[in-house]
Formats: structure tokens, C-alpha cells, sequence
């Protein structure tokens, strides 16, 4: 092929994509469209239903968690927890990872192990690590606790919280007794 076919195609490829855009512009003059002022109709939405951070702990709060144990078993738990092993321990006197040792942490005072350091949302969270407050904070943990470091998504499967929070329960010296 001699440069004057490769000038060609390369012309061709410049018209096209000068049409594209030119009758792209003309339809805008062509078709101007005014936005309205105000919208043509309004949503009435009530403030108390809207979802915060607040009202997604009342929601979580008001969840039956002894129906949520039903579903979930401490073999599954185990699994499950091999995600969290990258950065959790889970045995008794495990040293803490990129995030603190887990063993012991259901009934626990959140943000109370000493040689971890904890970011300031979760060192002021006043809080002790319920079943509730784990469930909470499984679902989403940037969103339970505003500002917490753990970049973790969360597990959405209410079987699979259910698993965690068992397994978690049994890895202590003193299990608490399930609701």
C-alpha cells in the first residue's frame, strides 16, 4: 500500500469522526431544550425514614439475633473466618496482625486491647461487642462505625454473620451462652 491510500483511509477516519461530532453540536442548536425551574412533580419522603447511620443501628438492633443463630453453625464459621485470617488471629495469646487479636472478643470492651493501636472511632466507640454489635458491624464496618480503619466490605449473608459471631463466641475462655 502507498502512502497516498494510507492518506485516504486516514482522511476518511478524520471525516467521520468530524460528521460525528459536528452533527452531535447542530442537534443541540437544533433541539435546544430548556430545564424546568422546578421540578414537574415533588417526592414527599418522611426524614424518619431515610437511612442513616443511626437509624441502621436501630434497624439492626430490633433484629431477632437468636432466629439469626439459627441459621448459621461454627464449622461454616470456621471457613468463613479464613477470610479474616489475613489480618485477625483467632487463637489464645495470637499475636495481633494488621488487625487485633480476635480471641476473646464477644463480650469484650470494643477497642480495649492494649497493644493494638486502635483508630479514634473505634477507641471512643463506648460499646462492648454483643452479638448485636457484631452483627452490626460485620454487615458493613465503615458504615457501623463511622471512621474505623478496617477496609473490610462486609458479608451480607445473614447465614454467614450468624457463622462468625458462633465461631468467634466459641474461640474464648468463657463462651457466652447463646441467645
Amino acid at each position: 500500500m502507498d502512502s497516498f491510500e494510507l492518506n485516504k483511509i486516514v482522511a476518511a477516519v478524520l471525516l467521520v469522526a468530524l460528521l460525528v461530532i459536528g452533527i452531535g453540536k447542530l442537534s443541540n442548536v437544533i433541539f435546544h431544550v430548556d430545564k424546568l425551574e422546578t421540578p414537574g412533580y415533588t417526592v414527599e419522603v418522611d426524614q424518619a425514614s431515610l437511612t442513616s447511620v443511626g437509624s441502621i443501628k436501630q434497624v439492626e438492633e430490633k433484629i431477632d439475633i437468636a432466629a439469626l443463630f439459627v441459621m448459621g453453625d461454627v464449622i461454616s464459621g470456621e471457613k468463613i473466618f479464613k477470610k479474616c485470617a489475613a489480618c485477625h488471629s483467632i487463637v489464645k495469646g495470637g499475636k495481633n496482625k494488621i488487625g487485633p487479636a480476635l480471641y476473646n472478643v464477644v463480650g469484650r470492651q470494643v477497642g480495649s486491647v492494649s497493644n493494638y493501636k486502635y483508630s479514634k472511632a473505634l477507641s471512643s466507640y463506648a460499646k462492648e461487642w454483643t452479638f448485636e454489635e457484631l452483627n452490626g458491624f460485620l454487615i458493613k464496618p465503615a458504615k457501623w462505625i463511622k471512621g474505623t480503619k478496617m477496609a473490610y466490605a462486609g458479608l451480607r449473608k445473614e447465614k454467614d454473620r450468624a457463622s462468625i459471631i458462633k465461631y468467634l463466641n466459641q474461640n474464648s475462655d468463657n463462651p457466652l451462652p447463646l441467645p
